[in-house]
Formats: structure tokens, C-alpha cells, sequence
């Protein structure tokens, strides 16, 4: 059988952490602890959320589906990296492979346009209050949720086309931890350009567009807070924003600094690290952010584990 026709038929080898075979037990265990944490955390935040009244409010639902994101985003990666540790030369067909793409980069579409509802569910809160339950009621919460998941789910159909057509004539060696897209297109040996300026112009529209509207809903919000004459008021609306803007500044460095650059620019060994960040640290770390900030989170997570 031809060198193509094997990779695409047998699939691909992921590598994973197997080029440190002295450090296979302490990695396993550490990326599982991570893993267990961030589980632990996201289903604790939305346990807390659900189980609260007083936190039946625009912010904390749509705190709750970011914490289900990352649940899935995570689960879409780690039990498969995990497995690595337990099998040499593990394989993904080309079909898994591009199931975990599609899924990789819609739960990160969805997390990125889920932070700008965020941004501006807080500009309203902050610098309308009193029209902030009138905008921001509960069947435009639905209604933006549900187009937030739609989106997502058809985002990615794109990138699923492209990468089906690649052609694949030499190495089925994947230097990463799971089936990432930048590691495709190095392995093809047919011309990615098409698919590089896709990426760069969907990715750049997509990610540009969010992030010009969370900075100008803070720009508005700090032009309002700087008006609050009380100095505890001030405090408290900046601390409504702290947690959402460390998430959105930790999440945008690392999605970006992988996905937005040219192909020729990448080594993977700095991929597989600026991957982990975006994939298990921003999960793993939010419902903390989150948790350690916000006063009504910290009371609601008592009441959850002392019931």
C-alpha cells in the first residue's frame, strides 16, 4: 500500500509527551489532576448556578454554558491524551482526526463569541442598569445562546471540507498531543494556501470583530465606572469585570498565538505549549478566576458544599 493510502486508511500516530519517556508517570498524573480539576471546577460553577436563585441572573447563565464549553472542550482532548500514556504509537484515523478538529475549533468559536455576549452583558449592566433586566431578559438570553451554539456547530463545516481534500504522501507522525489542525497541514504534501488564507481571514474576522466589541464595551464600562462617585461602587463594578476581562486576555493570547501565523512560522514543540494553555490551563482556571472574584460565587459555592 501506497505512503498515501496508509496514512489515510491506518490513520495518524500522535506522539504526544512520548518523546519524554522518563517523565510518562509524573506527566500522567499531573494532566490528570488537571483534567479531575477542571471537571471538578466547571460542574461545581454550574451545580452553583442552577442550585442558587439569587444567581438566576444573565451573567451567571451564561457563566454556566462557559463552564459547559469547557467541560466539552477539554473532553474533546484529554481522555484521548490520556490513553497515549497506556499505548505505543497510538492512531487516528483521519475521520477521528477530523472530528476532533471540527469540535476543537467550534467549542472555540462558541467560547469566543460567549466572551462578547459576556463583555456586553456587563456594558449594559454597568452603564444601563435600569434597562439592564428590559435588554438582557431572559428570552433574548435563550435566543442568543442557542445562536451562539448554532453558529459553532456549522463554523467549523468549513474546515472539515478543506482538510478532507489534503493529501498525504509522506510522515503520518503528528508531533502533538491530539489531532491539531497546524500539525495537519505540515504532514500534507499538497499545497495548503488555500486553507492557510481561509484560517487567517475567517479566524481573523471572527476573533477581530469579538475583540474589537469586548474593548469598546470596556472602554464605555471604565468611562462609566471612572463617573461613579463612590469609591466602594467603583470597587464593586470593577470586580464585576476583572474576572470576565483575565479570562478573555488569557484565552485570546494563547487561541491566537497558535492560529494566527503562518504555517512556516510554527515549531511544535512551542505549539504543543501554547496549545496546552488554551486547552486545559484557561478551563482548568476560570471557574478560580471566577470563583476567587465574585462575592455571590464564593456564598453560593458554601451553601452548595455544606448542603
Amino acid at each position: 500500500m501506497g505512503a498515501e493510502n496508509w496514512s489515510l486508511a491506518e490513520g495518524f500516530l500522535i506522539v504526544g509527551f512520548s518523546d519524554l519517556p522518563q517523565l510518562q508517570v509524573p506527566l500522567f498524573a499531573a494532566l490528570l489532576l488537571v483534567y479531575l480539576i477542571t471537571l471538578a471546577g466547571n460542574l461545581l460553577i454550574t451545580a452553583t448556578i442552577y442550585c442558587n436563585l439569587h444567581l438566576h441572573t444573565p451573567m451567571y447563565f451564561f457563566l454556566s454554558i462557559l463552564s459547559f464549553i469547557d467541560i466539552c472542550h477539554t473532553s474533546n482532548i484529554f481522555p484521548q491524551m490520556l490513553a497515549h500514556f497506556f499505548q505505543e504509537g497510538t492512531c487516528m484515523s483521519m475521520t477521528e482526526c477530523l472530528l476532533q478538529v471540527h469540535f476543537l475549533i467550534g467549542f472555540m468559536c462558541t467560547e469566543v463569541l460567549l466572551l462578547t455576549v459576556m463583555a456586553y452583558d456587563r456594558y449594559v449592566a454597568i452603564c444601563n442598569p435600569l434597562r439592564y433586566l428590559t435588554v438582557m431578559n431572559k428570552e433574548v438570553c435563550v435566543q442568543v445562546a442557542v445562536g451562539v451554539w448554532t453558529l459553532a456547530l456549522f463554523y467549523p463545516l468549513p474546515y472539515s471540507a478543506l482538510l478532507s481534500k489534503l493529501s498525504f504522501c509522506g510522515s503520518h507522525t503528528i508531533n502533538h498531543f491530539f489531532c491539531d489542525l497546524t500539525a495537519l497541514m505540515k504532514l500534507s504534501c499538497s499545497s495548503t494556501q488555500h486553507i492557510e488564507v481561509f484560517i487567517y481571514f475567517s479566524g481573523s474576522m471572527i476573533t477581530m470583530m469579538s475583540f474589537i466589541l469586548i474593548i469598546t464595551s470596556y472602554t464605555n464600562i471604565v468611562s462609566c465606572i471612572l463617573k461613579i462617585k463612590s469609591k466602594g461602587g467603583r470597587h464593586k463594578a470593577f470586580l464585576t469585570c476583572a474576572s470576565h476581562l483575565t479570562v478573555v486576555l488569557l484565552f485570546y493570547g494563547s487561541a491566537c498565538s497558535v492560529y494566527l501565523r503562518p504555517t512556516k512560522m510554527y515549531s511544535m514543540k512551542e505549539n504543543k505549549i501554547l496549545s496546552f494553555s488554551y486547552i486545559a490551563v484557561t478551563p482548568m482556571c476560570n471557574p478560580i478566576i471566577y470563583s476567587l472574584k465574585n462575592a455571590e460565587v464564593k456564598k453560593g459555592l458554601r451553601k452548595v458544599l455544606l448542603f
